[in-house]
């Protein structure tokens, strides 16, 4: 299948690569490097990195212990600036004002003996150390371009590009959002939905100390969510219904805190400013599959989720760590990259951690905007259990933080090591 004919009067020059990475977010810049990290070279393609594209993004992305340590073994984590905050604790409080109202919960991590379920990373800075990281790699070649065309067979990947250059690839790495260029290219369907809601992100300052706690406050028109940042300071997502939230960005700063103070209840002692906002309307995508045809998807190509629970880019990173370690396998081992065994092994190992947690966060999303009694006491009790019973809370917290059973090798901790060298348990 081939999307988008290239512009008349190219005129074209042609290389060829083993894996291309087409989209240069989060989750391109981050497979790039993780390809690289099983010895496996890749072609990045895609715009690259201007200075207001970073520095414009708000938001703030919380990301579990197995994603940081992913990072930390690409060698990302000693280039952020600012440096990510840990996340010691989850606070849940049903601010819905439904009949049956759940207990409010708090989840430690030193309920599991770890001291940070993770870090918040802020996104603009998360995106610059990817980058930095990509262009001093020596196996990563970035081809700073926009992408007109891909055809996908069953034997190569044809990708054409705006300035007259082409490329054939054994294997796409398809990262390139929820509108997915790639996934269209594979003949990969989707389902796509849309909710009632549009998210309002952005930061924060606050009178009282966070104390490394992020608090989600479950409301009618959607969560409210505020994750720590450095010092007196947080990251917030509002989710809110369109027609009110066109109402708040419309204020100044003075009035949208206000609003938010008022949202808040006196979560951190009150809002003493605001900064720069941004806005997205929420929806959802998920791919019928995440590879055929020499184009594996990763991140928002594959599955895009509403801001609920932090999932999102912690799935699109362990897609990354997946296919990079079943690409570098198939390398090493004189492999086809884009072969049909390769394609389905990554399949495999990514559907049922998509599926449930992409089926968890709608569900849990919609019952907050249904007000129907059945919904509400369900996800009390739900609660309440998460409160009272021990084994259940662990549980939950651990499968919050990452799918049970194995994890790719690139999200295993490192190991530590004492004072004369010798590797620590």
């Amino acid at each position: 299948m081939s999307i988008a004919a290239p512009g008349p009067g190219v005129p074209r020059t042609s290389q060829s690569a083993r894996v291309a990475v087409v989209g240069t977010g989060l989750a391109g810049l981050a497979a790039a490097l993780a390809l690289s990290a099983h010895g496996v070279s890749a072609v990045l393609v895609g715009p690259d990195l201007h200075p207001e594209r970073a520095k414009g993004d708000t938001r703030s992305t919380a990301l579990f212990g197995p994603s940081v340590d992913f990072l930390s073994r690409l060698g990302v984590l000693a280039g952020l600036d600012p440096a990510p905050v840990p996340l010691v604790g989850l606070r849940i409080v049903d601010a819905t004002g439904a009949l049956f109202r759940a207990p409010e919960v708090l989840f430690e991590a030193s309920e599991l003996g770890i001291d940070a379920f993770g870090m918040n990373f802020e996104n603009g800075a998360l995106l610059r150390a990817l980058a930095a990281r990509v262009a001093g790699d020596p196996r990563i070649s970035w081809l700073r371009g926009t992408v007109l065309s891909l055809e996908a067979t069953d034997h190569a990947v044809r990708i054409d590009l705006s300035d007259g250059r082409a490329l054939d690839v054994d294997l796409v790495v398809g990262a390139d959002g929820e509108r997915s260029l790639c996934r269209r290219a594979a003949g990969i369907g989707d389902r796509a939905w849309s909710y009632p809601q549009v998210a309002i992100a952005g930061r924060f300052a606050h009178r009282l100390p966070h104390a490394g706690i992020s608090t989600e406050l479950h409301r009618r028109s959607g969560p409210l969510t505020t994750v720590p940042l450095a010092g007196h300071h947080s990251s917030f997502v509002w989710v809110e219904r369109p027609e009110i939230a066109e109402d708040l960005l419309a204020r100044d700063d003075p009035g949208f805190a206000s609003e938010l103070d008022a949202a808040l209840d006196g979560v951190l002692g009150g809002v003493v400013s605001v900064g720069g906002r941004a806005s997205f309307p929420l929806s959802g995508v998920s791919a019928d599959t995440l590879a055929a045809r020499r184009v594996a998807l990763v991140g928002e190509a594959a599955h895009r989720l509403p801001p609920i629970g932090a999932q999102g880019l912690n799935l699109g990173l362990r897609d990354a760590a997946w296919l990079s370690e079943l690409v570098g396998d198939a390398v090493s081992s004189g492999g086809d990259p884009g072969s049909p065994e390769v394609l389905r092994a990554y399949g495999q190992s990514r559907r049922q951690d998509v599926l449930s947690r992409t089926a968890v966060v709608d569900t849990l999303n919609r019952s907050l905007i249904a007000d129907w009694l059945p919904a509400d006491a369900a996800r009390g009790l739900g609660l309440a259990a998460l409160k009272t019973v021990g084994p259940l809370r662990r549980l939950f917290m651990r499968e919050g933080m990452s799918p049970g059973g194995p994890l790719p090798r690139l999200m295993q901790p490192e190991p530590r090591v004492d004072a004369i060298g010798s590797a620590m348990d």
